[in-house]
């Protein structure tokens, strides 16, 4: 255990955030998606949910202050709906932790698919709500 960082941060969670560099991104995916079809690269997060670790992530992890849109969830398919207070959850974390971030971004499945495979890594989660998927693209982080 390290002192400051969450306990959900798994030592290859750890390892994989540090390694990213600016632009890259990390799918934060639900317990239903298929994350071994479309990245070499899942780390298992079994059994958490995403809102707490979000809360964890984002101490660590500054959100890519030059693109529009650093913050992607997928938007739900025709007649679906997206849970209410997954995105409340979602949102208290991301303004807590990185006030100013711009609104969340909806992509349509197959296009988050496509980033998914380009991303750096997918972490397979626990979470069992539908539409829980979450894409953060890292910024450069500052030196103070």
């Amino acid at each position: 255990m390290l002192r400051g960082i969450s306990p959900l941060i798994s030592p290859e969670l750890l390892s994989v955030l540090h390694r990213m560099g600016h632009g890259d991104e990390i799918v934060l995916a639900d317990a239903h998606f298929p994350g071994e079809s479309f990245n070499r690269h899942v780390i298992r997060a079994d059994g958490l949910r995403i809102a707490p670790l979000l809360n964890a992530v984002l101490p660590l992890f500054v959100l890519d202050t030059y693109v529009p849109d650093p913050v992607n969830m997928m938007a739900p398919v025709a007649g679906d709906s997206l849970d209410e207070q997954l995105l409340r959850d979602y949102r208290a974390a991301i303004d807590w932790h990185a006030p100013g971030t711009p609104p969340t971004a909806y992509i349509e499945r197959f296009k988050f698919y496509d980033r998914a495979k380009s991303a750096f890594a997918v972490v397979q989660t626990g979470e069992l709500k539908k539409y829980g998927n979450i894409i953060l693209k890292k910024g450069v982080t500052p030196l103070t």
